[in-house]
């Protein structure tokens, strides 16, 4: 009896106690907190999507030409088809034409994939070259990885049509500048004319996030009298940001995140493995501490940007899977660029770490082939000899690798984009150009048809309109 009176006691103190205002109150706010977890963990994260559309192309055969498919294959007297913006079939002189195609007599001319530029700033520090077109470095915190490229991309950048006319270039990652440690987030775009950025943005290619290490932040930022003005700032700063990020997963992924962080949100998304790391460094010493602290960190690193000094550690790279963008021969224009050698990609290639040939530079973009050449003749030079059909990987396949869209674009192959260029050489010859280009398969880019010609809305009515020279 005495049992069921406490019973009955406690029973009733628990009604009382669900039914007092307080505690109506406390379940009240539980709901508007998991309303609030909920609004800071499944967010949009891509709230600025493509809306590209392909232009309109046609069956096309390209018969007769030395085809280099962008992944180290040759065939010469080789056939390429493609309809419907992809890669249909890549041969030899037998390989059987569908009725409908358009053939195109390639005989003593060259088809590659369109080469990508992995590093450039076309669009962010657009042509022409005045403050007011000055947008790609927010070099107001050491790191602002909330800011995102995209958002300073001019569309009519004159730089996007002479790449394309003169370098065969037909997509590009976009990134900002290296003053600060974390610069921000990268964009891919295609190499096409369109009115808004949404309009370039290369479907289904991944975020990166680019850094840098070395002389530029801790020359920034030490000129203001503040951290880092050294290597080792570099570094603290770093790995502090690394921490928060890691503890900002954490709640995310255990559901006491109230509020959302776009700094906090692209590290996370390098984390998760989402967003590519693309880390501008030129020391050997410095790209291996990095590994270290992306190990550290629990990230991992797409490529090093500039290395001109990768050749020493070109074992470490190829453990790790990072690719290396490099120049051929710029040296000696700052202190960490004075152990540059223009042998650099041939021994990385002799280490078989991956190798890129990428510009930096709105004129370089529209001479990465020649570039390439100089990289491998520096090779030959030391008794290195890397094939012209390897040496095409690091200006197709090699960049599609280390910014993500590889298994888009970047070789040709069939059911890949037919992002085709027809040389009307050897493009690793100084005399050779463009002669047509197709993106998806859309003829955007012909040398011998004026029409063909792109033309930003910026040169229109201006002196040197549509000059490809």
């Amino acid at each position: 009896m005495g049992r069921m009176i406490r019973s009955i006691a406690g029973a009733a103190a628990l009604v009382t106690t669900l039914c007092a205002p307080g505690a109506i109150l406390a379940k009240d706010k539980k709901k508007e907190d998991s309303a609030a977890v909920k609004a800071a963990r499944d967010f949009d994260k891509n709230p600025y999507p493509s809306t590209y559309k392909p232009y309109p192309g046609a069956p096309t055969a390209l018969v007769g030409a030395t085809v280099f498919d962008g992944a180290g294959g040759r065939i010469d007297g080789g056939t390429v088809l493609f309809a419907d913006g992809k890669v249909v079939g890549v041969g030899g002189a037998d390989l059987a034409i569908p009725a409908g195609y358009t053939r195109i007599d390639g005989r003593g001319k060259f088809v590659t994939p369109g080469i990508i530029d992995a590093h450039s700033h076309l669009g962010v520090y657009a042509s022409p070259a005045v403050q007011a077109q000055s947008d790609g470095n927010e070099m107001t915190d050491p790191t602002t990885p909330e800011v995102w490229a995209e958002h300073s991309v001019w569309p009519q950048d004159p730089g996007f049509s002479r790449a394309m006319a003169n370098g065969g270039v037909t997509a590009l990652q976009v990134l900002p500048g290296s003053g600060n440690l974390m610069g921000g987030r990268s964009v891919t775009l295609k190499n096409v004319y369109a009115r808004t950025i949404q309009g370039m943005k290369f479907p289904g290619a991944p975020y990166g996030l680019k850094m840098a290490c070395g002389e530029n932040p801790k020359r920034v930022y030490g000129a203001k009298g503040r951290m880092p003005s050294t290597r080792m700032g570099n570094f603290a700063v770093n790995r502090e940001m690394w921490i928060k990020a890691q503890e900002y997963r954490r709640k995310r992924d255990e559901g006491k995140l109230e509020s959302r962080d776009l700094a906090m949100e692209t590290l996370a998304g390098v984390l998760d493995g989402e967003i590519l790391i693309q880390n501008h460094c030129y020391k050997a010493e410095e790209m291996a501490l990095v590994i270290d602290m992306a190990r550290e960190a629990g990230y991992k690193v797409s490529m090093f940007h500039h290395a001109v000094e990768a050749y020493k550690i070109g074992d470490l790279l190829k453990e790790n899977d990072i690719c290396s963008a490099v120049w051929a021969d710029w040296w000696g224009f700052k202190m960490e660029a004075y152990d540059a050698i223009p042998e650099n990609a041939g021994l990385l290639y002799k280490a078989g770490a991956c190798v890129v040939i990428h510009s930096d530079d709105e004129n370089g973009i529209q001479r990465l082939n020649q570039e390439a050449a100089k990289a491998q003749g520096d090779a030959r030079r030391i008794g290195i000899d890397v094939p012209d059909a390897e040496v095409i990987r690091w200006l197709t396949l090699n960049p599609a690798k280390a910014i993500g869209i590889d298994k888009l674009t970047g070789s040709l192959a069939e059911g890949k984009a037919a992002d085709v260029v027809l040389w009307n050489g050897n493009p690793l010859s100084v005399y050779s150009r463009p002669e047509k280009v197709w993106v998806d398969g859309a003829l955007l880019f012909d040398a011998q048809n004026p029409g063909r010609r792109p033309v930003s809305d910026f040169e229109l009515g201006q002196s040197g309109e549509g000059d490809v020279k």
